[in-house]
């Protein structure tokens, strides 16, 4: 029989596994090497180099806002059928080969592509961006059968810390041994690419793909082998009963004032955290100038901070509740976003400063840290407030109209940041409405029932 304690590891294991499509694709690898591609190509068709970026920019903010919006249709959908069936772990199964497939596929966007690259760049992404999402779903739906109650924000910070671990040694090994630089060719450790990798054709930098799919093929094994889903009162796959369940709890939000204020709120300050994840790599790479390997050690910056705070915000989750650590972890990404805005490589809010200094890099590696920190435990403390407001019976349900909440208005962030970016023809300016966006998920915070729905 397998005990508690190892159920619990094993759901750990998924954060572990997952992680790297974060890390590397989304924001520290891939995303920063597909702005490199991509301005490569749109310099080729004749445009100059910020306008180049800019483009770039938007494309990538497209794709990731359609695949979003394919999470945002089909997860409560979804979500409702795994709850009337009472089967969760299939669908992490299912979830986990588009996963895999996605990221696998990133190996052939090579430099120097035409638009067709570009195109096959975003649909590989986003099926492996589905299928990470989708499996998320359905794991946190496990979560409440874990553990007690209060013993749930630990559950969750610790889970969040040790994915980011995962996440980060997967990144320390990429930059060590296969990413190479963009002018030297060469790895961190100044060496070439392993396994005869060809660093003219961005090999190195490109098995990003193959690597983070096989990371998640090999760590998923120890929660397929010890989560075990709980018996539950499923009545078989009726589609109709499915959507009369979703029905019913998309009508009792009227009568949910804490759950309906939550999801409104996570709405706005989640899609923010996704898109400064999404677009951070973009801006190191076209405001700073960064190489991958700059990019990738920032990310290292990132990650271990997350780890950290992630586990420490897991302890304050437990003692002070969810809703404090995410309106603290708002106010430092608000900060953060001001500061990015107000920056640029000669200047810090109007003040001067020596461009050779490498001033601009400190500040940009001491924001990593904080975006790293506060988006770390404010995804913690979310998945545990969103505990707060289901019931085992319903979990997936809920996680999926959670992550509807999560994904519903995601075309907002890339989409303002393209168009704020294109009317100030800047990058850095481009970033500015994601401080809107953390304002009104902490002002609608306010409504929120520290305790959730819960009775005790």
């Amino acid at each position: 029989m397998i005990s508690a304690r190892k159920r619990i590891w094993g759901w750990y294991f998924f954060d572990w596994a997952s992680q790297p499509y974060n890390t590397l694709l989304l924001t520290f690898v891939f995303g920063p090497y597909f702005a490199e591609v991509a301005r490569g190509y749109y310099l080729g068709q004749g445009l100059d180099a910020e306008a180049a970026a800019a483009a770039a920019q938007s494309y990538w903010g497209w794709g990731l806002a359609i695949a979003s919006i394919l999470v945002a249709v089909l997860a409560p959908i979804l979500g409702a059928i795994a709850d009337s069936t009472g089967r969760r772990l299939i669908w992490v199964w299912i979830f986990s080969v588009f996963y895999i497939a996605g990221a696998w596929g990133l190996w052939w966007v090579a430099p120097g592509g035409e638009a067709d690259m570009l195109f096959w760049a975003v649909c590989s992404f986003g099926l492996g961006f589905i299928g990470m999402e989708f499996a998320t779903i359905f794991t946190n739906a496990l979560m409440p059968t874990l553990s007690d109650h209060d013993d749930l924000g630990a559950i969750s910070g610790s889970g969040f810390a040790f994915g980011y671990l995962g996440g980060l040694l997967a990144l320390i090994v990429m930059l060590l041994f296969f990413a190479e630089g963009s002018d030297s060719g060469r790895t961190f450790l100044g060496i070439q690419p392993l396994l005869g990798l060809d660093p003219e054709a961005r090999e190195g930098t490109r098995f990003v793909g193959p690597f983070t799919a096989l990371w998640y093929a090999v760590f998923m094994l120890p929660f397929f082998l010890w989560v075990k889903e709980p018996r539950t009162a499923g009545q078989g796959l009726h589609i109709r009963r499915a959507m009369g369940m979703l029905y019913d709890l998309l009508a009792s939000l009227r009568y949910r004032r804490s759950l309906t204020a939550y999801l409104a709120s996570s709405l706005f300050y989640r899609d923010a955290l996704n898109a400064l994840y999404g677009f951070g790599g973009v801006y190191a790479s076209g405001v700073l100038g960064w190489s991958i390997t700059q990019i990738g050690i920032f990310g290292i910056v990132g990650a271990v901070s997350a780890m950290i705070a992630a586990w420490i915000g897991g302890r304050a989750d437990r003692a002070f509740g969810p809703k404090p650590v995410i309106a603290l972890s708002i106010v430092v990404l608000i900060g953060v976003c001001a500061v990015i805005v107000g920056m640029a490589r000669d200047s810090l809010f109007g003040l001067p400063i020596d461009p050779a200094s490498g001033t601009a890099d400190q500040i940009f590696f001491a924001c990593g840290a904080l975006i790293g920190a506060a988006g770390g435990t404010v995804q913690a403390a979310s998945r545990t407030m969103m505990v707060r407001h289901t019931t085992p019976d319903t979990a997936t349900e809920s996680f999926g109209l959670f992550a509807l909440s999560g994904k519903v208005a995601s075309f907002l962030s890339p989409a303002l940041i393209a168009l704020v970016t294109q009317i100030s023809g800047s990058q850095r300016i481009g970033i500015s409405p994601l401080i809107g966006l953390f304002l009104v998920g902490l002002i609608l915070l306010v409504w929120v029932n520290p305790k959730g729905e819960q009775t005790r």
